[in-house]
């Protein structure tokens, strides 16, 4: 037969496999129950969003700049008029306290604000006020990020070391083994699966270049076996003689029994069919070997740092900036807020220097101690 010929056939057939491997399929997601895969290991309680675990702190800290501006207003009709005291000897002057106060405290939140506004923004490059930290740096982000990522989160070894740990294999495929169970115990399955059998060599003898293709096949596969035993071969010329057809055509006219040949063998199917889960179960290791063999293969020719800085490079500057402003939002009002008042505390030094310091380095040390003690205490418990 010519190569045309077997590459038509062969192409005929691909088609026909093709259709029915889809039809297979379909009858399989006919008939399936969604097995329970094992749950990824998840803590008995999940850990509530940072901005839900202390937003009473922040909505307290969010007054800050209101209550700042409204001490600025209001220092320009009161502050302290000729208000003085002595404690211990030292006179305290309180008048303009309030604007002290006020001032300190917006210019630290303001500069802080300022200073995370610019890690952002301008996302796109402007003539005056320049560009973005991020957005600027959004190449040296992904690749940095992307080295992270591969060298100390998800790198093939740490994977692989997961995969033994959790034992995943096994259970998939113990799990894979009932699914199959339970979908070809199913009468009604079995009885379709043998209807798309019988349908799939009978499309498939029925088609003459196919047939044609498998005839020649095992023509070939006879002359090479008879290559040696002469008397063999004179025998198979003299019945082809005798019965007036060429070897071809008698062959291509077996095949077209073949499908009532599988009908009456389908009884073994049925016994296939019922040791399928006990072949599988006996040759689980081999099963368990083979697949972490070509998960590990696949493993080792992934490139995780490519995949990540790919992926981020292709962010437009806007979305980057996006991702990481979301994951640290809340940590950066706490920030833009305790510029506030790290400005009053600040307004209390230039106030009064040298008392403010005495009474934060106190405070400072008082907080250490206690938190030392905290620290102890947990520790022992």
């Amino acid at each position: 037969m010519p190569d045309s010929s077997q590459d038509s056939a062969l192409q005929a057939a691909k088609e026909q496999t093709k259709t029915y491997a889809k039809n297979l399929w379909n009858t399989i997601h006919r008939y399936r129950k969604e097995p329970e895969m094992p749950k990824k290991a998840t803590s008995e309680k999940m850990m509530a969003p940072f901005e839900h675990e202390q937003s009473w702190l922040l909505q307290l800290l969010a007054v800050i700049p209101y209550l700042l501006i409204l001490l600025f207003a209001f220092s320009f009709f009161w502050d302290f008029d000729g208000i003085r005291y002595t404690i211990l000897g030292h006179p305290f002057y309180f008048e303009g306290l309030l604007r002290i106060l006020s001032v300190s405290g917006l210019i630290g939140f303001l500069t802080n604000w300022i200073a995370i506004t610019m890690l952002f923004k301008p996302v796109h490059k402007r003539p005056l006020l320049g560009h973005g930290l991020i957005p600027a740096q959004k190449n040296r982000i992904a690749f940095r990020l992307a080295q992270a990522v591969s060298e100390d989160l998800i790198n093939p070894e740490i994977i692989k070391r997961k995969i033994h740990e959790s034992d995943i294999i096994s259970k998939y495929r113990k799990k894979s083994t009932d699914y199959i169970r339970a979908i070809i115990d199913n009468p009604s399955f079995r009885a379709d699966l043998k209807v798309l059998l019988v349908n799939y060599i009978d499309d498939m003898i029925a088609n003459p270049e196919i047939r044609a293709a498998l005839a020649q096949k095992i023509l070939v596969q006879i002359e090479k076996s008879m290559r040696e035993t002469s008397i063999e071969r004179m025998a198979l010329k003299a019945y082809t003689f005798v019965k007036g057809q060429k070897m071809q055509q008698i062959v291509e006219d077996a095949l077209t029994r073949i499908p009532e040949s599988v009908e009456t063998g389908l009884d073994r199917f049925d016994l296939f069919l019922d040791n399928l889960p006990e072949k599988l179960e006996a040759n689980s290791e081999q099963i368990e070997e083979f697949v972490t063999s070509m998960l590990y293969k696949l493993i080792n020719q992934l490139d995780v740092h490519a995949l990540v800085e790919d992926n981020l490079r292709e962010y437009d500057e806007q979305r980057i900036s996006d991702i990481i402003r979301k994951a640290t939002n809340e940590q950066l009002r706490y920030i833009q807020y305790l510029g506030g008042i790290l400005g009053i505390i600040g307004g209390l030094v230039i106030w009064e220097p040298l008392v403010s310091v005495l009474c934060l380095t106190a405070l400072a040390v008082s907080i250490f101690l206690l938190d030392s003690f905290l620290l102890k205490l947990n520790g022992q418990n």
